[in-house]
């Protein structure tokens, strides 16, 4: 029986099983995305998640923790950078697994394990989906054209103002309307 074995061992010994994790965490740092089976992409998940959510605070401590499953620098010091900016303001959950068709040597159930905020395809969905959830009401169209013209309004006026400022206009001339007038009404 297997009560309370919540562990996934994935048919190796448990050295094993975390050289596996290890170097799987590793890829999946500097690639961003990686394929492996269904089983493996679950446990990667368990096991990746916390080192991410570690190298929110960059400190030596954190540094030196996920060193010591990592064993790599290079994965720290792309962990502890790009990864660390992109997942800054994200509660939890820096994974999505995405099932793909099953391996054809031996019908293992394939998946697809990547970091969430890498995904350009996801991202852009996501940026255009929360700039279209704008309400609209009869009443909201006409207030908002009346706030657009006198926005519009305002700065020309304004700009008017310090133009007028700036020339020199002699207090004799006549004004440009007046003299459009006198024209338009002789002919």
């Amino acid at each position: 029986m297997r009560h309370g074995d919540k562990i996934k061992n994935l048919g190796r010994t448990q050295s094993h099983r975390m050289a596996l994790m290890c170097n799987l965490t590793i890829q999946l740092i500097e690639h961003k995305r990686i394929t492996t089976t269904l089983a493996k992409a679950k446990a990667l998940r368990v096991f990746a998640e916390p080192m991410i959510t570690r190298c929110k605070v960059d400190n030596m401590h954190n540094r030196r923790i996920v060193f010591s499953f990592l064993q790599d620098k290079e994965a720290i010091k792309e962990l502890f950078g790009v990864v660390s900016d992109k997942v800054a303001d994200r509660p939890g959950g820096y994974t999505r697994i995405i099932k793909l068709p099953r391996r054809m040597g031996d019908a293992a159930d394939m998946a697809m394990i990547e970091l969430v905020d890498f995904n350009e395809i996801y991202g852009k969905d996501a940026e255009a989906a929360a700039a279209k959830k704008t309400r609209r009401s009869r009443r909201g169209s006409s207030s908002a054209k009346k706030a657009e013209t006198t926005t519009t309004a305002a700065p020309l006026a304004a700009a008017e103002e310090t133009i007028e400022a700036h020339i020199d206009v002699p207090a004799d001339a006549p004004s440009a309307p007046a003299a459009t007038e006198d024209l338009g009404g002789e002919a």
